[in-house]
């Protein structure tokens, strides 16, 4: 098992470089990959564990999109959010449940129930990947991250209610609603407690690399806790992540530097596993429908997928406007969504992995001893949404979002917005310079520094009103761009000497690093447009 998961994520980190490099879409090359490879003879079968995808893939995926995450647009879209992420996933449960219901043979309401709760929360990975690479505007960026961030909470706690419901256990409406209120707040707790305390422990380290490890482990751990409380770890992972985001500049800038690297290094990695292993379910779950119809199991399969895809569009038109039609406060503090937005918010409504973790937690046997009715179905129907959405969803989105008109139009703000703020604080810091200087004798040897860093203030302010302008394609190489790029010709130049002198073994190896390390730092305070 060991052996298989490492060759899966050798060649998904292979696909995904190469993906990146031409410029396409990593999660879906990575299916199309994974089914094409899952029917190779011959090779070692990558068989999915919830046990390892809920506890080992989801915890440090939402604890970074939570890091990333704003909680002042968050909250500011709390109605929105709260909408997609509780009342979608309900609707998704009920609705898909009933289709199911009548259309699988053998299913029960209670089973069709589970199938509806397994693919209700859309991916928290699929979505957001696809709109960084398209340019979708930050409102519905925000809005996508947010539900992803919480909706697996809610169909995971209906999962379990009908779980319960199908294998017999004794369960009501109110049962169902005590358990996803002893999730929620439970979650916010656990999270809340684990993330004062990790923030209080690095702020108490002065050890960057140390720190890093401890925040490696916070998602692991608080998931892990929140799960043993019978809370929703979910929850408690995305509360502890959007606090310490939120507390960041409390740590060092070598402890925050290095945390991004390594949490964008991981991601990446499990981003690219998680997609690669889902394709290489099919062969599998196929196995498992051994002496079915398929012509049936097709037809079953077509009304579940369109049924996921039209719940989505269906809950999201009445959610936008009706709070619009019946809150004139809403009105005056909101600006109108134009329907084109809409849709696409309701269109990027891909499944993935979560979604046949959790299928796959369904009990082999009900309290009777008997089969659970249609699992092979459900785990079958599961992955056809996965795959379904991921496929016609994912591959139209880009599309869509070009011929709709809704692109990112949060460029040019975030550049005057940027400029402003930086023109103040340079004049702050130019002020503060003024208060050393005239603190030093007319003599004193360190108004020459004085002058370097006015010059280097001074450039920071201009190449963030220079980004304001036309692009060098026009204008030409700005005055700062070249200073800019001549300095990091000389920056290599001396990476060069300090090879050459290792080379001769005029320096030892302890040396070398130390000169790479100052010269790495230098370039990295270099502003460059790309940065």
């Amino acid at each position: 098992m060991s052996a298989s998961l490492l060759l899966v994520a050798a060649v998904s980190l292979a696909i995904a470089a190469v993906c990146r490099h031409f410029r396409l879409s990593a999660p879906l090359v990575l299916v199309a990959v994974g089914l094409g490879i899952g029917w190779i003879p011959g090779l070692p079968s990558a068989t999915l564990d919830p046990e390892f995808v809920l506890f080992v893939i989801l915890p440090p995926l939402l604890y970074s999109a939570a890091q990333d995450s704003s909680y002042q647009d968050i909250r500011a879209s709390g109605r929105a959010i709260g909408l997609l992420a509780v009342g979608l996933p309900l609707f998704t449960t009920l609705l898909v449940g009933l289709v199911a219901w009548g259309a699988v043979p053998h299913l029960p309401l209670a089973a069709a129930l589970v199938l509806g709760a397994v693919v209700a929360p859309p991916d928290a990975v699929s979505a957001q990947a696809i709109g960084r690479r398209v340019g979708l505007p930050r409102r519905l960026m925000t809005l996508l991250g947010g539900e992803s961030l919480l909706n697996d909470a809610t169909a995971l706690t209906a999962l379990r209610v009908a779980v319960a419901a199908a294998i017999g256990a004794t369960t009501t409406v109110w049962d169902g609603v005590a358990t996803f209120l002893l999730a929620a707040v439970g979650g916010v707790v656990v999270g809340l407690a684990i993330g004062y305390l990790t923030g209080w422990v690095r702020n108490w380290l002065t050890d960057p690399t140390l720190e890093t490890a401890i925040g490696i482990m916070v998602p692991f751990g608080t998931y892990f806790v929140a799960e043993e409380l019978h809370t929703s770890g979910v929850i408690a992972v995305v509360t502890a992540g959007l606090l310490l985001g939120q507390r960041s500049l409390r740590v060092g800038y070598a402890t925050r530097l290095q945390d991004e690297s390594v949490r964008k290094s991981i991601d990446a990695l499990l981003e690219s596993f998680v997609f690669l292993l889902i394709g290489l379910q099919l062969p599998d779950l196929v196995r498992g429908l051994a002496g079915e119809s398929w012509a049936h199991i097709a037809v079953d399969s077509v009304l579940v997928l369109a049924t996921v895809i039209v719940a989505r569009l269906l809950w999201v038109y009445p959610a936008t406007y009706l709070p619009r039609l019946l809150s004139r406060s809403i009105r005056e503090a909101e600006p109108p969504p134009t329907p084109a937005s809409v849709f696409i918010v309701g269109w990027a409504g891909m499944r993935g992995v979560v979604s046949l973790a959790a299928a796959a937690t369904i009990p082999l046997t009900t309290q009777s001893g008997e089969a659970f009715p249609a699992r092979a179905e459900v785990l079958f129907l599961t992955f056809v949404v996965v795959v379904g959405t991921l496929g016609l969803q994912g591959t139209t989105l880009p599309w869509l979002i070009r011929r709709l008109g809704v692109a990112d139009d949060d460029t040019a703000a975030d550049r005057l917005t940027y400029a402003a703020a930086q023109d103040r604080a340079s004049r702050e810091a130019e002020l503060r310079l003024d208060e050393i200087e005239a603190a030093m004798a007319p003599d004193d040897v360190r108004r020459h520094q004085i002058g370097m860093l006015r010059k280097w203030v001074t450039t920071q302010r201009n190449t963030a009103w220079e980004e304001l302008g036309r692009g060098p394609d026009t204008i030409g190489e700005s005055p700062t761009a070249a200073a800019n790029r001549i300095r990091i010709e000389l920056l290599q130049v001396q990476r060069k000497v300090f090879v050459e002198e290792r080379r001769a073994a005029r320096i030892d190896d302890e040396v070398f690093r130390k000169a790479m390390r100052r010269l790495d730092f230098a370039e990295g305070l270099t502003d460059r447009g790309d940065s």
